[in-house]
């Protein structure tokens, strides 16, 4: 089923045998948060979600769907523990490489590199804007920015997920989706 394997360019075919498909359940932990990551995912199908532990409750933080990649990624590259696990909302079809491959190409690929630095990069744009939404921001507006930039989230995602997302009760959040 190579042909649902999304690359961004024609300098991936030649590594795409490194990637192993795997079909997991709902509710299926690819990563414990304390673990180091011995693997990287692409999302063919389905949802998953890192969250981590804070005294006892689950604490969704983002989310992950189709077309994506998805690790540990401090943990893949520097063998640290993770300070997060990652499991599957939704039956999954994921394409995993190990550490050891994914060094391969960007050994060989300097164009796999620099798109690699790149996703790198807008990653950490992405968790500069979500830590300074989670500062400036009241729930009722990350509701807003959310259901405008990523209503297939909030289609897909249990609710409660969305709450701790948010930083709310599943009560809250109710409240605030009979406000609109």
């Amino acid at each position: 089923m190579r042909e649902s394997f999304r690359t961004e360019s024609k300098e991936w075919e030649p590594f795409l045998h490194l990637f192993k498909q795997e079909q997991v359940p709902a509710k299926t932990v690819l990563l414990n948060e304390g673990s180091v990551s011995m693997k990287a995912f692409y999302i063919e199908k389905g949802c998953v979600r890192a969250w981590f532990n804070n005294d006892g409750k689950d604490v969704s933080f983002q989310f992950f769907i189709e077309g994506q990649g998805v690790s540990s990624i401090e943990s893949f590259r520097t063998n640290q523990p993770s300070l997060f696990t990652l499991e599957t909302i939704e039956p999954c079809i994921l394409r995993s490489i190990s550490k050891k491959d994914f060094q391969l190409i960007l050994d060989n690929s300097p164009i796999i590199r620099q798109q690699i630095e790149e996703h790198t990069f807008q990653r950490l744009i992405f968790y500069q804007k979500l830590f300074l939404s989670r500062i400036k921001d009241n729930p009722e507006k990350r509701y807003r920015d959310l259901l405008e930039n990523n209503p297939e989230i909030l289609e897909r995602i249990p609710q409660h997920y969305i709450a701790s997302f948010l930083g709310i009760t599943s009560v809250s959040l109710s409240r605030i989706r009979n406000r609109r």
